[in-house]
Formats: structure tokens, C-alpha cells, sequence
């Protein structure tokens, strides 16, 4: 099936909303255990770079699991980053998580090099993708570990709206067209290989890890 883009940003309040309220504990806490299982041995400590951070349920999770951390999480969408903003004070993370309005390509980020870069289903928004594999070059510092996981594109439409029923058959409305949407949008595993070859990270993994779900990984250069 041929991709089919969506839009790069969710700039609506009821859509960010929606996002921040949703029930995202499975995707999300494997992002966490798949991070820890792909770096078992490393110190994970210092500034993270959160690139495409939504509401920053990522980011949150990050910091409670790897407590020596700093995240700067950067996201495009102002409404995504208000509702965002609210879990930091709700939890009281002020002093741990900062959260930036920014879209890429930027080269203003408060740091120049960050110890570890990581990213949540940013990878199928971008029209370009080597946005995002470009910002990674650009932030990790020189070994960084590096992760990122996004959705896997599936083989027919017919299986993408078998896909949305079986996992977000009891979401909102506006996730399950959001989710199928970003089904079709996203990229596939021999796609993403080529994609880390042109921009200079053949050396990082690309592995499946379930029926819609795909992880790339690995150290930054130096």
C-alpha cells in the first residue's frame, strides 16, 4: 500500500486534548521497557532530548524511570505542549522537564548536545522524514544513545481499519480516525533502513516489535 501523509502537526485543542487524556499505557510503557532492554548496561543520566513530545506522557514516564534526568521535550504544537505543561505542574517535574515550542529543522534548543535523544510516533507525521533522523545527527551527542518508535504502516487499508478496531475500538472518535490516518501515514521497515542509509546511521537497529509498531536504535557517532 502506498503511503498517505497526514498532517505534520495537531494544532487543535480538542485533538490535543483528547491525546493528553487518552489511555496510552501500553504503547507507551513498552516504549519505556524497550528503551531499558536495548540499553540494559548504559547509565542514563544527563540532559534527553524528547523530539515530537505531544502532551509529554513519554517525557513524564522517562523521568520517573531514569531519575538522574533532564528532558527537554520539543514539540510543534502549542495546544499539545498546554496540556503538556499541566501534567509537569500536576506532577511537579518543573525542575526536570522543560518543554519547548519548537518545529524542526531548529538549531535553537537550549543545548547543543544532549546524552540521550528520544522519540514517539513522530516519525510518520514528517512529509521528509530525514527531519527527524537530520535532528538526531544534529542533537546526540557523541555516543548517545539514541531511540526512537513509531508506527509501522501496514500492507492494505482494509488492514489498517482492522488494526484501529482491534486496539482502539474503545478510544474517542477523534483517536480512532487519528489512529487509522496515522496507520496509512506511516513507514514501513525496509523504508526506514533506507532512509538511516541516506542520512549517514545505517549502523542503528530497525526491528519490529509488534503488528504496528516498529523501534530504530542505536549509539550516535563519536
Amino acid at each position: 500500500m502506498k503511503r498517505i501523509p497526514e498532517d505534520e502537526l495537531m494544532l487543535g485543542e480538542e485533538q490535543a486534548r483528547a491525546y493528553a487524556e487518552g489511555d496510552f499505557e501500553e504503547p507507551h510503557g513498552r516504549f519505556i521497557e524497550s528503551f531499558g532492554e536495548c540499553f540494559p548496561s548504559d547509565s542514563i543520566e544527563g540532559y534527553v532530548l524528547d523530539l515530537g513530545c505531544g502532551p509529554a506522557d513519554i517525557s513524564f514516564r522517562f523521568a520517573e524511570r531514569y531519575s538522574r534526568c533532564r528532558i527537554h521535550g520539543v514539540d510543534g504544537s502549542r495546544a499539545m505542549l498546554q496540556f503538556g505543561r499541566q501534567g509537569i505542574r500536576r506532577n511537579r517535574l518543573e525542575q526536570r522537564i522543560e518543554l519547548i515550542e519548537r518545529r524542526l529543522p531548529t538549531h535553537e534548543l537550549p543545548r547543543s548536545e544532549y546524552d540521550v535523544v528520544i522519540s514517539n510516533s513522530l516519525l510518520h507525521h514528517l512529509k521528509d522524514p530525514r527531519v527527524l533522523w537530520d535532528a538526531i545527527g544534529q542533537f546526540a551527542g557523541p555516543a548517545a544513545p539514541v531511540f526512537v518508535m513509531d508506527l509501522m504502516r501496514p500492507e492494505s487499508e482494509a488492514r489498517a481499519r482492522e488494526l484501529t478496531q482491534l486496539y482502539a475500538a474503545d478510544e474517542p472518535k477523534i483517536l480512532r480516525h487519528d489512529f487509522y490516518r496515522s496507520l496509512l501515514a506511516a513507514y514501513q521497515e525496509e523504508e526506514v533502513g533506507v532512509q538511516l542509509e541516506q542520512s549517514g546511521l545505517a549502523h542503528f537497529a530497525v526491528e519490529v516489535v509488534s503488528d504496528w509498531h516498529l523501534v530504530v536504535w542505536g549509539k550516535a557517532p563519536g
